[in-house]
């Protein structure tokens, strides 16, 4: 097999431990599908008004640092998953560029919830978001309860469902994802006063009428992987309230969060709004965005 056929889980790390757990959990993502795991580290060297050997002194300091920062996180990852096939990148260049340069090949691009160096507030401001509306494959953002924390080793796979194009893609992601890991799966839908056209809904409208029709849309959208995937245990949450709240707390009982890139209804804007921000950052366990476009396994 060429490299260039060759299958790929990329991390990206940065010598902080939110980094090293993310990299031991791409490590078991990688060594399921029997791909390679790239350890990928990016760093930026700033512009200092000081003379060539300076520079060149400054340059390779960051270029050692980075490195130590990929080592740890190998090491970490051999400690629990030995068989690993390992490759390892220290790049000189923006976070987001270098990734998303990094993940044209990937299966699936794995993120520590905070760091240092050069992946310093991955999440905060646009470099997130960048990442999952861009990258052609699935983002996870690896996060525990508390910012140093492991993710969870048990628990079900929650997907959020709308009934578009986009949360189906979600849905096929997160199915695999819960028969790889040997448990449920927990197919998620909202419903509140705002309707998937985003107007309000007529008065008198009854709670459980609004709540059949949705437990009808999920059934519909579930059928097919149903039979896909017939010794998966599904179960479906309907409930009246808002998605990311009610992901949040779900979710605390939860391995892996899945969510679509984009949607309609409840789900729609989780990737440029709020929403999509309150997962990534208070998820008590990790989180995934799959775009439609998006490879899977």
């Amino acid at each position: 097999m060429s490299r260039r056929d060759e299958r790929v889980v990329l991390a990206g790390v940065d010598g902080s431990a939110s980094a090293r757990h993310a990299a031991v959990w791409a490590a078991e993502v990688a060594v399921r599908r029997g791909a390679v795991l790239r350890l990928v580290q990016a760093y930026v060297v700033p512009s200092p008004e000081v003379s060539g050997v300076a520079v060149t002194a400054v340059r390779e300091g960051f270029r050692s640092r980075a490195e130590s920062g990929v080592a740890e996180a190998e090491n970490a990852v051999l400690a629990k998953w030995p068989s690993a096939r390992i490759e390892r990148a220290v790049v000189d260049g923006g976070r987001v560029g270098v990734l998303l340069r990094e993940c044209a090949n990937a299966e699936v691009v794995v993120l520590g919830s905070r760091g240092l160096g050069g992946f310093t507030g991955l999440l905060i401001g646009s470099t997130a978001v960048s990442l999952a509306a861009h990258a052609p494959c699935p983002v996870v953002v690896v996060r525990g309860r508390r910012p140093d924390d492991p993710p969870p080793a048990a628990g079900p796979v929650l997907v959020g469902l709308d009934g578009s194009p986009d949360s189906n893609d979600a849905l096929g992601y997160a199915c695999e994802e819960a028969v790889a890991r040997g448990t449920a799966l927990a197919a998620v839908h909202t419903w509140n006063e705002i309707t998937p056209e985003g107007k309000l809904r007529a008065p008198g409208t009854r709670p459980q009428d609004v709540a059949a029709t949705g437990r009808r849309r999920v059934d519909e959208q579930l059928a097919p992987w149903r039979e896909k995937f017939p010794d998966l245990t599904i179960d479906v949450v309907v409930v009246q309230g808002r998605p990311v709240r009610t992901l949040l707390e779900l979710g605390a009982d939860a391995r892996l969060v899945v969510v679509g890139s984009r949607g309609r209804g409840g789900f729609t804007g989780m990737l440029l709004g709020s929403t999509s921000q309150a997962l990534l950052v208070h998820s008590a366990c990790p989180v995934a965005v799959v775009r439609p476009d998006g490879p899977r396994s």
